[in-house]
């Protein structure tokens, strides 16, 4: 008996995986979804049906039929479950791609998995995460930002070209900025993971992050080419990718380079007595000598 109850457990994981190439039928939409819509599924039976019986039975009638019915849980929520478990087990082919588009028929938005995948490369790894993000931006490619119909056009495209959201302008912090920067909130729990776009040569005041013990600040290159400043080292690029790690109590700052919009993601440090400081601003004569020495 204990044999068999770990041979189905086995069989499960192995047709989630397996769920690249499963048809799911009748999902309902949304988080308010109809409970009582039967997910039905016969891809087992018809691919495995003869060489593997067993397996095509567990795949279709418990995996899809009894699991995928359960109540406890909606479809959206099963559905990111399902995204979460693949991209931490490292699988980023076929499979992954059908469950993505499958939380996408579920409810989940192009913001939603956005965050979700965001928080995984935390715990997973980043080419686990990149690796995802390639296969939702084939998913969530028509799905726009409410926020586009308010950006500048050569804004709006920039956003279709990058798989986070560019958020609104920055009001709040306009003051520390030459010209715009737009803001996108990912996460404010646990960890704080903010999306920040500059336009053309935008770039932020010099500044530091104090903190007594940890903090500082993490940035992660999404789109565009960026410029990251510390006080007494050598400017450098910010680059789809690059990470930079800004120590607490260190003078820095940056921005975008001045041929086109650049966005990184801002990840918060947790530490002891936090807080901001901001200082003067970077002169136009500052930035263009820093990149002077960049293209030398």
């Amino acid at each position: 008996m204990r044999n068999l109850k770990s041979f189905m457990k086995k069989t499960l994981f192995v047709g989630l995986l397996f769920g690249g190439i499963m048809n799911v039928y009748a999902i309902p939409q949304g988080d308010n979804q109809n409970m009582n819509k039967k997910v039905t599924q016969t891809a087992g039976r018809t691919v495995l049906g003869q060489f593997a019986p067993e397996f095509a039975h567990y795949n279709d009638d418990v995996l899809f039929g009894e699991n995928w019915n359960n109540q406890d849980l909606t479809l959206k929520t099963r559905s990111l479950i399902t995204v979460v478990a693949l991209v931490s087990s490292g699988i980023t082919d076929s499979s992954l791609k059908y469950h993505l588009e499958n939380a996408k028929k579920n409810g989940v938005t192009r913001k939603e998995i956005a965050a979700a995948i965001t928080h995984i490369s935390f715990y997973a790894g980043w080419p686990k995460a990149w690796a995802a993000f390639n296969l939702a931006k084939e998913v969530w490619t028509e799905e726009k930002e409410k926020t586009d119909s308010e950006l500048p056009p050569e804004l709006a495209e920039y956003q279709q070209g990058m798989f986070f959201p560019v958020g609104k302008y920055n009001e709040a912090y306009a003051k520390y900025f030459t010209k715009k920067s737009y803001l996108a909130p990912l996460s404010t729990e646990q960890v704080g993971i903010f999306n920040v776009t500059f336009e053309p040569s935008c770039r932020n005041n010099w500044h530091i992050h104090h903190a007594t013990k940890g903090g500082g600040q993490i940035l992660i290159g999404v789109a565009g080419v960026g410029l990251y400043k510390e006080e007494g080292k050598p400017i450098v690029k910010i680059l789809p990718g690059d990470v930079i790690n800004i120590p607490a109590n260190v003078k820095h700052w940056h921005g975008a380079a001045p041929d086109g919009y650049f966005s990184h993601l801002a990840v918060e440090v947790s530490g002891e007595n936090t807080s901001n400081e901001w200082l003067d601003a970077v002169s136009d004569e500052e930035y263009e000598k820093e990149l002077a020495t960049l293209n030398k």
